[in-house]
């Protein structure tokens, strides 16, 4: 009974996870991060530029790891940390006080994310780097958000494309099957997309999934539902 409860504490927290996605986000973070430093070390001169910003590796834990999130898609990664990275070192340059500086550029990247739909969580560390990033960070200025971040989050993005071809998934994503899962004829269904607009609006929370997905998940719900019931007893 023990054992059991605490092989529970290693399974995948997220719906649909397996085993196998998670050694292949390994494999992709892997590649993606050690290539992303490979080309920017060839490229950029390394007493100007960090070869990579730290918050690149969250961006890397949701591309490879949760490649079908809204919030990993390259519109996302790439916008969301250059706005941040903006709106980092526009605070940085206009308010004395660290502190203060830190809250209000990670408050306006989500704010600039948000207004560019390009949410993207590492883009609070990217902005948060801009302010307490040291003297590298303070002397690039506004060139700091194309270099390194814009060029760190492309690089990552391509790799992520590449990769993604080979482990299955839709990257950019798109609400179909993965390679290999075919989806069965099915009758329309019971729900209209309305109804999923009413159904998260009654329950009040934002989820980290798309409205398609949502829509082809009820629907496969849908189909097993009556296979169930029509199944002889």
């Amino acid at each position: 009974m023990f054992r059991r409860h605490a092989m529970r504490l290693f399974v995948p927290i997220l719906a649909g996870g397996s085993l196998r996605d998670r050694l292949w986000a390994c494999l992709g973070a892997l590649v993606g991060i050690a290539l992303t430093g490979l080309l920017c070390s060839l490229v950029l001169p390394p007493a100007a530029f960090a070869m990579l910003v730290a918050p690149i590796g969250a961006s890397a834990v949701l591309l490879f790891a949760v490649p079908a999130s809204p919030l990993a898609q390259p519109w996302s990664i790439i916008g969301g940390n250059v706005a941040s990275a903006l709106a980092g070192v526009a605070v940085a340059q206009t308010i004395s006080s660290p502190a203060l500086a830190a809250g209000l550029a990670v408050g306006g990247a989500i704010l600039a994310m948000s207004l560019l739909r390009c949410l993207h969580p590492p883009g609070g560390a990217v902005a948060l780097t801009a302010v307490i990033g040291g003297p590298m960070v303070t002397s690039a200025g506004f060139l700091f958000a194309l270099v390194p971040v814009g060029l760190n989050s492309a690089l990552l993005v391509l790799t992520g494309i590449l990769f993604h071809r080979l482990s299955g998934h839709s990257y950019p994503h798109r609400a179909v099957p993965v390679a290999g899962h075919v989806l069965p004829p099915q009758s329309a269904p019971m729900f209209h997309p309305e109804d999923v607009d009413r159904a998260l609006a009654d329950l009040g929370e934002t989820f980290d999934v798309g409205k398609a997905d949502l829509e082809l998940l009820f629907r496969q719900v849908e189909l097993h539902a009556r296979e169930r019931t029509q199944r002889p007893a």
